[in-house]
């Protein structure tokens, strides 16, 4: 039976300083198939995937890497964050061979990594997942809620780390025609449901409605697009990070260029040419 190939899509504290970006960047590879990185938000997205021992080893090279370099105390930017390695989810992939969802095994590398990052690099860790969703642990952490793993209080320069296990999901940023951050706040909640998290953000001098799309795969870029477009006049769309090749393909191939959209973006591309796949993944 062929190995489960899991992705880690980690969020980290700096889109700024090309150097520490490079070397997270270099810490993962060859696990690395992916990085999105952005200044106004001052953070980057970097996607790795593997086997579960080489993703393992790979995503705590990069955790190591990042506490030491960035320092939580000196950030600024648009996102919100608890810390210099800010989101670590785990996510099986076998979702994409046509396999049901399932997050036993993610659930797995996610306790294994916060159990390791708090005792090696004295993080506190915040678990989500099945028992809370991110945003949760956003509103909650160090108020009602306790780290899952490690000290009670921040670590001094790199904060704390929410790490999850969770299914696939699609990051996908519309950027507004006219900088109306109340317009893109309103917006933002009339669309927020069980399938679609959204912030109506300030990023630089232009504003964003920032969705995370939970169920892409029943709610894809285009409905999203649409239902933003509908309220407000949307000047371009951003895709964070990679795309479900079955997402992509929902969309009409005469919107993916509106839809910031390709072949080249979807993980099963990526994994292909990181000879991932197996054959599993992507026909020819």
């Amino acid at each position: 039976m062929p190995e489960t190939i899991f992705e880690c899509v980690i969020n980290v504290s700096e889109g700024r300083d090309m150097t520490t970006i490079d070397s997270l960047t270099s810490e993962g590879a060859p696990a690395t198939i992916d990085v999105h990185t952005d200044a106004d938000h001052n953070r980057s997205v970097l996607t790795l995937a593997g086997g579960k021992d080489d993703l393992e080893a790979a995503v705590r090279r990069v955790a190591a890497a990042a506490v030491a370099r960035i320092d939580i105390r000196t950030h600024s930017g648009a996102h919100p964050r608890l810390g210099a390695l800010d989101v670590v989810p785990f996510v099986d992939l076998s979702e994409l061979a046509g396999r049901p969802n399932h997050t036993d095994g993610s659930s797995g590398l996610r306790d294994g990594f916060a159990q390791w990052a708090s005792e090696t690099l004295g993080l506190p860790c915040f678990a989500y997942g099945a028992e809370r969703s991110l945003p949760e642990v956003r509103r909650n952490a160090w108020r009602s809620l306790d780290p899952d793993y490690g000290p009670v209080r921040p670590h001094p320069s790199a904060g704390a780390t929410a790490v999850g296990s969770r299914p696939i999901l699609v990051a996908y940023n519309l950027w507004l025609k006219e900088p109306d951050l109340a317009a893109a706040r309103r917006v933002a909640a009339e669309l927020r449901s069980p399938t679609v998290r959204t912030l109506g953000l300030a990023v630089g001098s232009h504003v964003q409605v920032s969705c995370n799309l939970i169920a892409p795969f029943a709610v894809g870029p285009g409905m999203v697009y649409d239902e933003v477009m509908r309220r407000i006049p949307v000047e371009r769309a951003e895709l964070v990070g990679l795309v479900p090749r079955a997402v992509l393909h929902a969309e009409s191939r005469t919107r993916w260029e509106q839809l910031a959209l390709s072949e080249g973006k979807t993980i099963e591309a990526r994994l292909k040419k990181a000879g991932l796949d197996g054959g599993r993944f992507c026909a020819g």
